[in-house]
């Protein structure tokens, strides 16, 4: 690409014409500058920003799009643009630098364990922020990612999948749009495993029922995994995620659900991860 040059080519003929100087890129002129161009009364519907049609050509965060543009590694139909904001027509040329592949940004996901919610805690939304629960000091001392501890790994973190506010266990926080997508998307190939610890007496054909007998706001439930782990505590595997899903499962067979802890989604086990603490997701795991 040429030397750095913001994408305003054209904004002095727009001025000598006595038209808003908006900026153009890619070509074609955008915002007021399009709708007198085109003859049209009002505003023209904008094109899209460079940051998200960068993201979308490269696969990569809108945070890398902008440090790419900001760092002039991106091109709109051969004119470095380097000015953040900038928006131009999807039809133009963007090329983006080799210099890219060395300097992608980590995006990370981290593993927290829920601790178990006690009385009231569990009518709460369970919604905090990954800031209040993802912290330098309660980063578990075994984590054997190698991962250093940035404060940028706290922007754009996002809880991934729904763990109801009565469970504990696995919490998944991320920045990859991509297990964010995974996770939410109901795949029923994603596993996910709950111990509960119940009160009550189940029928002698009660497991059967909570393996694939069971309605749940007239829908029927895929199939799950149901056994016994020792008296008072069951193994529930399910594949898909519904609102209070496993309470309401066993309150449909005479059981209470006490304790209901996430302890494996998909591959990645919660292991001996204390309560409280979080690990980095390495990078031989994948969801």
């Amino acid at each position: 690409p040429r030397p750095a040059d913001t994408a305003a080519a054209g904004s002095d003929d727009a001025a000598e014409h006595g038209l808003a100087a908006t900026e153009v890129a890619g070509g074609r002129p955008t915002g007021q500058l399009a709708a007198a161009a085109s003859g049209r009364p009002g505003l023209a519907k904008e094109p899209p920003r460079l940051s998200k049609l960068v993201s979308e050509l490269a696969g990569c965060s809108r945070r890398e799009a902008d440090e790419w543009i900001e760092n002039g590694w991106v091109s709109v139909d051969g004119v470095v643009i380097n000015r953040l904001g900038a928006r131009v027509n999807p039809k133009a040329r963007i090329e983006i630098r080799d210099a890219t592949s060395r300097h992608r940004s980590e995006s990370v996901t981290m593993l927290f364990h829920k601790p178990c919610p006690v009385g009231d805690e569990a009518m709460s939304s369970g919604r905090e922020s990954a800031a209040a629960r993802i912290r330098a000091d309660n980063r578990w001392t075994e984590d054997g990612s190698g991962g250093r501890f940035q404060l940028a790994h706290l922007r754009g973190l996002a809880p991934a999948g729904a763990l109801d506010a009565s469970a504990g266990g696995m919490l998944v926080f991320t920045q990859e749009g991509s297990v964010a997508r995974r996770l939410a998307g109901g795949d029923a190939r994603l596993e996910k495993e709950y111990h509960v610890l119940v009160d009550g007496v189940l029928a002698a054909d009660g497991l059967d029922r909570l393996r694939h007998g069971l309605v749940l706001d007239g829908i029927r439930l895929r199939p799950a995994e149901v056994s016994w782990l020792n008296e008072q505590r069951l193994r529930i595997v399910l594949h898909e995620s519904l609102k209070q899903q496993i309470p309401r499962m066993c309150a449909l067979e005479g059981l209470r659900a006490r304790e209901i802890r996430c302890v494996r989604i998909g591959s990645i086990s919660l292991g001996r991860l204390p309560p409280g603490e979080w690990r980095y997701l390495r990078a031989d795991e994948r969801f």
